[in-house]
């Protein structure tokens, strides 16, 4: 490690070096940042890690059946074993809606442990590939392809309509999914494909980026987002300019300090994290009389959820109940 960082200056002379990695840390974090908010909403944040995790294992997987066993490339590639290792471990999750309801933690940490054990333990036969091992588990994104990166790009943009198609049934089922299915919502149908999107662009982006900045960019710009965001619609919008700017600053950073890029683009989605808790107490603290100056009801952005008797309105991922003079706190929804 340096004891000075390189100048912005020296960065952009070698952007014909940097492009790829960068932009494709960018356009990551923005995707990842934006499916977040629904894992940190249902609160399942090691899905995540799970599925990350289980792209590992297809990545070395796929490694493993080239060098031992003599499979073509094009049949046992890294993306492939990725993808099909993630939406393996996707449907485990979603089969059996009992399982899921009763025991998904342990469903989640079984998922994970096989994924982080299974990696390291191939990686023990393919010693050519031990240090792409430890990028997939750690990230590096130093070596990134124009067609890594074109491949980013295809599944953000393919994705992103998606979730801007059909947003507010995602966002519902996310908070209530008993509530979108009084409405009437195909709430099974809506889950599964929020579990598959994130599956996809949690493998896709593993394979390129590693496992570390990939769980970061999908649980920590969404809890930034979700404290401060009016409603979740913008929640949405933040934690895409969250993860991105995560993704590109630690990228910088990696490079003027010497860093490995994984850890640094983790740090700077922390720091973010940080700075925005503590900037709402501050805020709290200081202006108490202003922490809560919205009022809430009917047409004021922020989506209605039955609870009780009543009716309560999601705020930082809170329900809020608003009383004429104050507004009452009754926690985030429950699991469901």
């Amino acid at each position: 490690m340096t004891d000075s960082p390189s100048t912005w200056s020296a960065f952009l002379a070698g952007w014909e070096l940097f492009r790829e990695p960068t932009l494709a840390a960018t356009l990551a974090g923005g995707l990842l940042g934006l499916l977040g908010v629904y894992v940190v909403l249902r609160r399942m944040v090691f899905l995540a890690a799970a599925l990350s995790q289980s792209a590992g294992l297809g990545v070395a997987a796929a490694w493993f059946a080239q060098v031992q066993w003599g499979v073509a490339a094009t049949w046992a590639s890294p993306t492939v074993g990725a993808t099909l290792a993630s939406l393996a471990a996707a449907g485990a999750m979603m089969a059996g809606r009992t399982t899921l309801a009763t025991r998904r933690d342990g469903v989640l940490g079984w998922v994970y442990l096989v994924g982080a054990a299974g990696t390291l333990a191939l990686g023990t036969r393919i010693v050519q590939e031990v240090q792409d091992i430890e990028t997939i588990l750690f990230g590096s994104a130093v070596a990134v392809l124009p067609e890594d990166l074109a491949r980013i790009a295809e599944v953000a943009l393919g994705l992103g309509l998606l979730h801007l198609w059909l947003h507010r049934g995602f966002i519902q089922v996310a908070i209530d999914a008993d509530g979108a299915r009084v409405r009437g919502l195909p709430a099974r149908l809506l889950e599964a494909l929020l579990i598959l999107s994130l599956a996809l662009a949690v493998s896709v982006c593993t394979r390129i980026l590693g496992a570390l900045p990939v769980f970061a960019f999908t649980v920590l710009p969404a809890m930034a987002a979700l404290a401060v965001a009016p409603n979740v619609a913008w929640a949405l919008v933040l934690a895409a300019v969250l993860g991105s700017a995560s993704g590109f600053a630690g990228y910088v950073l990696a490079f003027a300090w010497q860093l490995p890029v994984g850890a640094s683009q983790t740090l700077v989605a922390a720091l973010a994290v940080a700075l925005v808790f503590a900037g709402r107490w501050s805020w709290r603290r200081l202006l108490p009389g202003r922490a809560h100056a919205h009022s809430h009801g009917p047409g004021c952005g922020h989506l209605a959820v039955v609870h009780g008797d009543h009716v309560d309105y999601l705020h930082a991922g809170h329900r809020h109940h608003q009383h004429p003079d104050h507004v009452t706190d009754h926690g985030p929804p429950p699991k469901t």
